[in-house]
Parts: C-alpha cells; structure tokens; sequence
C-alpha cells in the first residue's frame, strides 16, 4: 500500500506544481528534496534517540547541501538527490535503527522520492517552457 500511495501521491503533486507553474525553476524539486531530508530527523526525535539523531542529522546535512548544490548548478542534482533519497528509504533499516520510524514509512517515502525525481526529469518546465532534458546542457547558475 504504501508503494501505491507514494507513487500516486507524488504524481498528484508533480502534476498540480506544472499545472500551476511552481515547477518553473528549480526552486521547487529542490525544496521538496530538503524537505524530504528532514522526516528522518524528526523520526529520530519522535524515538528518542540521541544517537539516530545524531547518524539522521548528518545524513540529512548531506542530502540538504546536494540539493543546494542542484539548485545552484544542475537541476540532474536535484534529480539525483531525490532519487538518492529513494535508495536510502530501502536501505535505511540495514544501515542502522530509528525506533521512531513508522514501519511503512520506507516503502512510502522511497516510492515518493524516485517518482518525484522521474515525474520531475518528465514534466517539469525550464523557464524557457522546455522539459528538463531539453534545458540540461545549458543550465548552469553563477
């Protein structure tokens, strides 16, 4: 179920951010990254851990500071730290505990994240109004 529901609800959101234009810029994916970055930090709280808050703060300072990097130079960054992101979900019980994370919260999140980062690469605009692909080449911010 909770495959299903991260998919769905990623698409939701992909298609109403491009059908209101907040997916022109890089902006968006970008926050949505930093955004995802942090629930395994407030899991940590939530399980009273000072250790897993410690390993899930870290963790999170690295995805923060990639998806910064994204929005500062590539949106493929951006992409990359999404679905990153994903792959983390799936192994995040392998690496290590966090009692406060919900036993359904890794198939939902991951599942978000990948379909965030495809549903991104296929419809988000450049300010140009072209896909991403399109605009990858020439995309590089001062």
């Amino acid at each position: 179920m909770g495959y299903l529901v991260g998919f769905g609800l990623a698409l939701a959101v992909a298609l109403f951010a491009r059908a209101i234009g907040l997916d022109r810029g890089r902006a968006f994916y970008a926050t949505v990254a930093i955004v995802v970055a942090t629930y395994y930090v407030l899991f940590a709280v939530m399980g009273g851990s000072m250790q897993a808050l410690a390993i899930e703060s870290a963790v999170m300072i690295g995805f923060v500071l990639a998806a910064a990097l994204g929005f500062k130079r590539s949106s493929w960054l951006i992409a990359a730290c999404l679905a990153g992101h994903g792959v983390f979900d799936a192994l995040h019980g392998v690496l290590y505990e966090n009692a406060g994370v919900p036993e359904w919260w890794p198939a939902f999140c991951g599942t978000y994240d990948v379909a965030a980062a495809f549903f991104m690469v296929l419809l988000s605009p450049a300010r140009t109004g072209q896909s991403l692909p399109a605009i990858a080449a020439q995309e590089v911010c001062p």
